[in-house]
């Protein structure tokens, strides 16, 4: 009896200790997320411009990292094309909020458009390079090679060069002689068209050639056979456990949490951009850098999901992923900052300045290089991040 009893009170305190383990392992996002932004309020009514930004940028990296999880098993349920438009949507709106946050600093400093403009094209730079180029190079490290719906690059690619090429318009009457207005007139037509073009591929996205965004037989047969040669071998996979809350809620209560989280966000967005701008001044950092900087926070929770997927040998969702969120960025983020600019008084224009437009249409041309054979290895990876860190040399002095 007195062996027994410490035995129990040892298994007792085990499984607590394993308890709370598994809940920090589920839940330090959120923890960290409204401790840190919570943290940021507090050094931004004391005027700690640099600790404020600091906590609120960590603070909306990980909440938008919980995003990206509800979110993900929302994807999970409606599977492909509806799954990577679920993330990549959530994504955006997380990028849109920054942005437009900081947009309304333009009020009293009108260089903010600049940033603002760097933003966007910078989050398309960071999805197609970061993004793609860390999934691509770890999952070709892990698999040599990887196979995708090849014409899935080739609408994506098509997409986005047409929009890019849309987007110089008003950047080429900007540089003519043509006045403010016109530019200004020029931008909303071009956001117009835009949005139009959006409803178009939402609609052969998810009704007329769902085909064209989903997995080949041939890729889901490569994947299948490496599973098999890993079971064969004796690499079987562990089992996910099944505790975390957000999959015991239905469709509605994940959508729910999502605008929550959300919501929370845009409160340390507010800080980020009052406290960011003013950080910026003073460090002399450029427009360019400080887009870079926004569109990686916005993105972080996609590079993980994007990580996570690659090593589980699912590539078809990392090009859905990046070539989607790019997508969105340009087509749905560009015409809703143009009508919430316009409706808070704000003169943004699209005229993005030659480094932009030319990392743009640069990047839209790798893209298209290394994913349009249908396969990856981790070579085409380290091609895009090549591109990356020599467009932020670049972007740092420009």
């Amino acid at each position: 009896m007195s062996d027994s009893q410490p035995n129990r009170s040892q298994e007792h305190t085990e499984k607590k200790e394993s308890f709370y383990e598994y809940f920090f392992e589920d839940y330090w996002d959120i923890f960290v997320g409204i401790l840190a932004i919570s943290i940021a309020f507090y050094f931004h009514h004391h005027h700690s411009i640099i600790l404020s930004t600091l906590f609120a940028a960590v603070g909306i990296g990980a909440l938008s990292l919980t995003v990206s999880e509800i979110a993900e098993i929302l994807s999970e349920r409606l599977k492909e094309p509806y799954g990577s438009f679920v993330l990549t949507f959530s994504a955006v709106a997380v990028e849109i909020i920054l942005l437009y946050i900081i947009l309304l600093q333009a009020k009293e400093n009108p260089l903010i458009l600049d940033t603002v403009k760097g933003g966007i094209i910078s989050a398309v730079i960071v999805d197609m390079n970061v993004l793609l180029g860390l999934a691509v190079f770890i999952g070709g490290l892990k698999f040599v090679e990887q196979e995708h719906n090849k014409e899935t690059s080739s609408a994506y690619t098509t997409i986005l060069y047409v929009s890019s090429m849309a987007l110089l318009v008003p950047s080429l009457l900007s540089r003519s002689d043509h006045t403010p207005e016109v530019v200004m007139q020029a931008s909303m037509l071009i956001a117009g068209l835009l949005f139009l073009f959006y409803i178009v591929i939402v609609i052969f996205q998810t009704k007329t050639h769902t085909h064209f965004f989903k997995q080949t037989a041939r890729s889901r047969i490569f994947r299948l056979k490496r599973k098999l040669k890993e079971k064969a071998e004796g690499h079987n996979e562990e089992e996910e456990d099944d505790d975390y809350i957000f999959d015991k809620f239905p469709n509605i209560g994940l959508i729910f949490s999502i605008f929550v989280f959300i919501a929370i966000i845009a409160f340390g967005a507010e800080v980020f951009a009052k406290d960011g701008v003013t950080l910026a001044k003073d460090f002399g950092i450029s427009t360019g850098i400080a887009g870079l900087i926004i569109a990686i926070i916005s993105v972080a929770p996609e590079i993980a999901t994007a990580i996570r997927a690659a090593k589980n040998d699912e590539i078809q969702r990392v090009v859905n992923i990046a070539m989607g969120a790019s997508t969105v960025s340009i087509l749905l983020t560009v015409p809703i900052l143009m009508l919430l600019a316009y409706n808070s008084d704000i003169a943004l224009t699209l005229d993005f300045n030659p480094l932009e437009v030319g990392a743009l249409i640069l990047t839209i041309i790798l893209v298209w290089k290394t994913t349009d054979e249908g396969h990856t290895n981790y070579f085409e990876g380290i091609s895009h991040l090549m591109f990356f860190a020599a467009y932020a040399i670049i972007a740092a002095f420009f």
